[in-house]
């Protein structure tokens, strides 16, 4: 799973969602990839279990990208306790997804294999999401 190795900090705030992104929605590295259309926590396993989905897939040919990571403990407290006693022990960690974040990208594979291996990563994601491909002209470039 992916976690981070160190933290200065073991227990943060929920914090807020709403908002999109303006960095990180569009595909940088490979050709194609998976758009959020909606705000939500992506846990490690839903992480792991998506990039596990694309690479069996394309029988570890070409190449995946995972442009998230999930650097947010959510912390739970133990079954049976009572109120207060301070805040609970991290339970996983989340990356916190916003509308318009480009979280995988795939490259190296024909078009139909890449569109079939993220359809089923999309299924491993509790958001809503859609397949973006990468512009041929970028804006901003050199000219």
């Amino acid at each position: 799973m992916l976690m981070p190795k160190r933290t200065k900090y073991r227990r943060v705030h929920r914090g807020r969602m709403t908002g999109t992104v303006t960095r990180g929605n569009t595909v940088s590295y490979g050709q194609w990839g998976i758009q959020a259309c909606e705000p939500a926590w992506i846990t490690s396993n839903q992480i792991e279990a998506a990039r596990v989905a694309m690479t069996r897939y394309t029988k570890r040919g070409g190449k995946v990208w995972i442009k998230i990571f999930p650097d947010k403990p959510v912390s739970k407290k133990a079954l049976g306790s009572r109120m207060g006693s301070g805040k609970g022990a991290p339970e996983y960690w989340v990356a916190v997804v916003k509308t318009g974040k480009v979280m995988f990208e795939i490259g190296d594979v024909t078009e139909e294999v890449a569109q079939e291996a993220l359809r089923l990563a999309m299924h491993k994601l509790p958001i809503k999401c859609k397949i973006v491909a990468k512009e041929e002209t970028e804006d901003g470039g050199e000219q």
